[in-house]
């Protein structure tokens, strides 16, 4: 909790950082409160006054942003899709960050062949296809919400390995880690106790852009049609216009869920940008 506060205050600093942090703020209200804002359910059909379906109505009073070939009213359905993305960025995020690090500092921790074997590991991970792979994954393990979360965190945790692994190199050899072996500590007091508190600001970092990847690939995922077929997401919304033929004729029903999605994507960029400009000035000289 500590190290959140300050890692918020961090990003408090900078007026982009505020700004974004907002936006991401509405983007948690949305994903808590969406489903009770929402005027209809996420499937729910809409019929007029003669009880014919409402198709491809334009936005209207009734309609904020219009409706679906089904008859969907889209305004709902970019409210119930707001809490799939935030729940798999998010967990997705953590999860990779989570077994980055922990590769990332036991490898360059301990070094010799636990580094090697390590790292070749995560050469595999790294020549891996991306998306075609967790496609084919969730092909074969099922495509709920837990499987493209779990399906993302196997290969996403690579790069955060890689780049814990050169801090860690650097830092191991530092004199407060002599000294801590020197007073008798184990070596997971020293990695965890240590070294790890070192590198927490690369893994808060790689928190935001794994979030912001996730939610994306995710998007990339439901578009394809391999999301979970019983939830609303903002990628199986465009995936059901273009199946249709109707992104051109019903642009109210495709430009929502694509803003939505660059939104959500630019403010979590802009948190991690924001505080890496503060704890690496190197970025601040170039900009």
């Amino acid at each position: 909790m500590k190290l959140l506060k300050e890692f918020l205050a961090i990003v408090w600093r900078s007026p982009s950082g505020k700004a974004s942090l907002l936006v991401f703020g509405l983007c948690l209200f949305l994903a808590a409160f969406g489903p009770l804002l929402a005027p209809y359910g996420a499937t729910e059909r809409s019929y007029d006054a003669a009880g014919d379906l409402v198709r491809l109505a334009t936005p209207s009073a009734d309609h904020w942003l219009g409706t679906t070939l089904l008859g969907r009213d889209v305004f709902s359905q970019i409210l119930w899709g707001a809490r799939p993305a935030i729940i798999i960025g998010v967990l997705t995020a953590l999860g990779t960050v989570l077994i980055g690090v922990n590769v990332g500092l036991i490898a360059g921790y301990f070094g010799g062949r636990v580094d090697s074997v390590m790292m070749r590991i995560t050469d595999i991970f790294l020549g891996l296809p991306f998306l075609p792979f967790i496609i084919v994954l969730l092909s074969l393990t099922g495509r709920s919400i837990w499987t493209i979360i779990f399906a993302m965190m196997i290969v996403m945790w690579r790069s955060t390995a890689r780049i814990v692994r050169s801090q860690v190199l650097s830092i191991r050899e530092m004199q407060f880690v002599a000294a801590a072996k020197s007073t008798g500590a184990s070596d997971l007091d020293v990695l965890y106790k240590e070294i790890a508190p070192n590198v927490m600001p690369l893994a808060l970092i790689g928190i935001t852009f794994a979030l912001a990847w996730s939610v994306i690939t995710e998007a990339s995922i439901g578009f394809l049609g391999f999301g979970d077929p019983d939830v609303v997401s903002w990628g199986s919304i465009i995936y059901q216009a273009y199946a249709s033929q109707m992104m051109y004729r019903a642009p109210w029903w495709v430009l929502p869920p694509g803003i939505a999605i660059m939104v959500l994507v630019t403010s979590v960029y802009f948190v991690g940008r924001a505080y890496e400009e503060v704890v690496n000035p190197r970025m601040r000289e170039m900009r």
